[in-house]
């Protein structure tokens, strides 16, 4: 099911500022884009083969921007790669795991992406992602 650690997410005020204090720190900004529908902005910075990713809400009515709002900055989320996303929601739904995405979803990268409850996984808010499928060339 999990094959690696993907990323963890932390959400931030200031994608520009946390991105600066994290370069400071060594890492390097791979990549940022605007999630329009998640209504986030997000900065991938890669370690080794997992990542940190930055998320900055766009709305003050993003998730992003409520949890900041609410609980301050910090880590969001942590988010597990696995192969088969589709088969793992169904898994997770026969073990009656409460899930926030019952589908997934298009997330930063284009990756699919889905949700588990934090009531489901001792407090933690994760995320299942799966890389984009490549084209056959």
């Amino acid at each position: 099911m999990i094959r690696r650690l993907a990323h963890v997410g932390i959400a931030t005020r200031s994608l520009e500022s946390l991105s600066r204090l994290y370069q400071d720190l060594g890492l390097e900004v791979e990549s940022t884009e605007t999630v329009a529908d998640q209504k986030v902005r997000a900065a991938i910075l890669p370690v080794g083969d997992t990542a940190v990713e930055l998320l900055e809400g766009t709305e003050p009515d993003s998730v992003i921007s409520r949890f900041v709002e609410k609980r301050g900055e910090g880590i969001h989320h942590i988010a597990f790669e696995v192969d088969d996303l589709r088969e793992d929601l169904r898994r997770l739904r026969e073990r009656n795991v409460d899930l926030i995405d019952e589908v997934p979803r298009t997330g930063a990268e284009g990756r699919l992406i889905a949700f588990i409850h934090p009531r489901s996984t001792g407090g933690v808010l994760v995320e299942l992602t799966q890389a984009p499928v490549q084209p056959k060339e």
